[in-house]
C-alpha cells in the first residue's frame, strides 16, 4: 500500500474524534497496521539542521546535507530513500516528531524529486522534496605538472558529463583541454597546447568552480634544482634529468640499498639547503597562516619503497655546517611514509605530494615532538630519508623529487 502524506495540518478535533471511533476496531484487528498503533504518520514540513536556519523551510538541499522532517508518528520508519538512492539511518535520530537524517553523496539514476518513508510493514509514504548537486569539487590533481599534449588527472567529486551541458576543463590562459574520460570523481584531460600557471576551472551542469591549487604552481619555490639548487649547503643533493624523464630541467635523486631498519647514509639519501650558502636571504619564506599552508613538491618513486621516512626538516642558517639537528628531538619535522599502510609504495610516474605544515611536529623516530613549528623556522630545508619508528622491509630505494615549495591549501 502506498499512501502520500498531506502537507496540512491536523484534522479538526471533533471529526478526528469520529473517524478514531470508526476506524478503532479496524486498528485493534489489525496485527500489521501502519504504526503500530501510533497513528498514521504524516509529515508536516522538513528544514535544516543548522540552528540559525532552523525556521527556515525548505523544499530541496544539497547532496549530504543534513535536515530534519518533522510530523507526527514517525517512529517507525525504517527506510528513508531521496530520489533512488537510500539515506543511512540512526535510530538515535529518529523519535515521533522528528527524524535527523543525512541527504545521500550519490547522485541518483532516477529523479522523483520525493522522499520515500518506508515504514515497518513496508507500507510506503512520500513526499515532495528536491536533491540538489552541487558544482564540481576540485580536491587536487595526480600531478601539477603536466606537459601540454600529455593527461593530467583532476581529482574531486560532482564531476558530471551530461549529454545537454557537456563537462569542461579551463587552463590557465583561459585555453579549453580536451576531455579524455570523466567518472564522478575523476577527470582525464589533455593539456592545451599554450596552458600557462594558475588555478583550473572546471564546468558543470550543476555550475563552475576554480581550483584553490594551481596548475604548473610556479608560487614560493624553495628549490626546482635548477636555477634554486642546494649549493653551498652540507649536502646539496645528486641531480639528474633522465630515467626517470624529467618534468622539466633536473630533480633530486635518492638511491640505494635500504634496510628494514635505515642506517644513516647521508650521501644517498640527503640534501641540506640554507639560504645564506646558497647567496639567499636568510628570513622565513612563509609567513602566512601555518595552519592553511603545505609543503608540495612532485616525486616519482621508481622502485617498491618499503622502509624509512622522508623527514623534511625546516632548517635555519644557524643549523648550516652540522647535521647534529636531524636527530634532535626537540626539532620538529614532517615524516612521509606511504608505504606503511600496505607494506610498499611506488608511483607510475610523477605525483604531487602534499603535506600541510600543521603534520611537521614529529621526531626523527616517528614520536610527537614537544617544540613546535613556528614561521620563523621556516627558512632553510632538508630532505633525509631515515628512521621513522616503524620497521620495513631490507628495499632498494629509488625515488625523485621536484619543485620543492610551500603554498596555501586553504
Amino acid at each position: 500500500m502506498k499512501k502520500y502524506i498531506s502537507k496540512y495540518s491536523k484534522l479538526p478535533g471533533l471529526l478526528l474524534l469520529l473517524l478514531s471511533i470508526v476506524s478503532g476496531a479496524l486498528f485493534l484487528a489489525c496485527d500489521d497496521n501502519d504504526s503500530d498503533n501510533g497513528g498514521t504518520p504524516v509529515v508536516n514540513y522538513i528544514r535544516l539542521t543548522n540552528p540559525l536556519k532552523s525556521d527556515s523551510l525548505i523544499a530541496h538541499a544539497f547532496m549530504g546535507n543534513n535536515i530534519a522532517i518533522i510530523g507526527e508518528n514517525l517512529q517507525n520508519v525504517t527506510e528513508i530513500w531521496f530520489n533512488d538512492q537510500p539515506a543511512k539511518l540512526n535510530t538515535s535520530f529518529i523519535s515521533s516528531t522528528n527524524i535527523i537524517v543525512t541527504i545521500p553523496n550519490k547522485i541518483p539514476d532516477v529523479v522523483t524529486n520525493e522522499i520515500k518513508l518506508v515504514l515497518k510493514n513496508k507500507t510506503e509514504i512520500t513526499y515532495p522534496f528536491g536533491v540538489d548537486v552541487p558544482a564540481p569539487l576540485l580536491q587536487g590533481m595526480l600531478c601539477e605538472y603536466v606537459k601540454d599534449g600529455d593527461t593530467a588527472v583532476i581529482q574531486g567529486n560532482f564531476f558530471i558529463n551530461d549529454p545537454s551541458v557537456p563537462l569542461q576543463v579551463i587552463f590557465p590562459g583561459n585555453i579549453a583541454g580536451t576531455l579524455i574520460s570523466s567518472n564522478i570523481n575523476q577527470i582525464l584531460v589533455k593539456v592545451p597546447s599554450g596552458a600557462g600557471v594558475g588555478p583550473i576551472q572546471v564546468k558543470s551542469i550543476y555550475g563552475s568552480t576554480r581550483s584553490v591549487f594551481y596548475f604548473r604552481d610556479d608560487r614560493n619555490i624553495l628549490l626546482d634544482f635548477d636555477a634554486l639548487t642546494a649549493a653551498g649547503g652540507w649536502r646539496s643533493g645528486v641531480l639528474a634529468n633522465s630515467a626517470p624523464a624529467s618534468l622539466s630541467g633536473n630533480y633530486v635523486r635518492f638511491k640505494g640499498d635500504m634496510t628494514a631498519e635505515p642506517g644513516w647514509n647521508e650521501d644517498a639519501f640527503s640534501f641540506n639547503f640554507w639560504p645564506s650558502s646558497n647567496g639567499r636571504p636568510d628570513a622565513p619564506v612563509y609567513t602566512g597562516n601555518l595552519a592553511d599552508a603545505a609543503i608540495k613538491f612532485e616525486c616519482n618513486v621508481v622502485e617498491k619503497w618499503q622502509s624509512g621516512a622522508l623527514q623534511m626538516i625546516f632548517t635555519p642558517y644557524s643549523t648550516s655546517n652540522t647535521n647534529g639537528y636531524i636527530g634532535d628531538g626537540n626539532v620538529p619535522r614532517g615524516l612521509w611514509m606511504p608505504w606503511k599502510e600496505s607494506g610498499s609504495y611506488s608511483t607510475k610516474g610523477w605525483t604531487t605530494v602534499t603535506i600541510p605544515l600543521s603534520e611537521f611536529k614529529y621526531k626523527s623516530d616517528g614520536g610527537v615532538c614537544a617544540t613546535a613549528l613556528t614561521a620563523d623556522m621556516i627558512r632553510g630545508l632538508t630532505f633525509f630519508v631515515w628512521a621513522g619508528g616503524t620497521k620495513g622491509t631490507d628495499c632498494v630505494v629509488h625515488m625523485c623529487i621536484d619543485n620543492i615549495r610551500i603554498v596555501p591549501v586553504k
